[in-house]
């Protein structure tokens, strides 16, 4: 008996409509994507919140964002779409506004 099968026994067995079972998928591309995304976000705050990293932070940012792009496009999500591609966006225009 596998995992999945396991878990669809208990689901049954405890007969409520509460119960749902997780959806996202796992070990696979887009959560290995997601991962390492939220990641660079995290370090990217973490530039932010030290000061003097303006440049570092709107790198981490753009390229966790990019990647949150990614597996909204992956999983055929508008709503992660639009926000990390306006997101993207705005942070590619601040990389550039540094060099300038």
């Amino acid at each position: 008996m596998t995992y999945k099968e396991k878990l669809d026994d208990k689901i049954k067995a405890l007969n409520s409509t509460r119960v749902f079972k997780k959806i996202t998928p796992k070990f696979d591309l887009s959560w290995y994507v997601k991962w390492v995304a939220s990641v660079l976000i995290l370090v990217a705050v973490c530039f932010r919140a030290a000061g003097g990293f303006h440049t570092f932070d709107l790198y981490f940012s753009f390229l966790g964002t990019l990647g949150w792009f990614w597996v909204g496009y992956l999983w055929h999500d508008r709503a992660l779409i639009l926000l990390n591609g306006a997101l993207a966006t705005l942070l590619f225009t601040g990389i550039l506004k540094a060099f300038i």
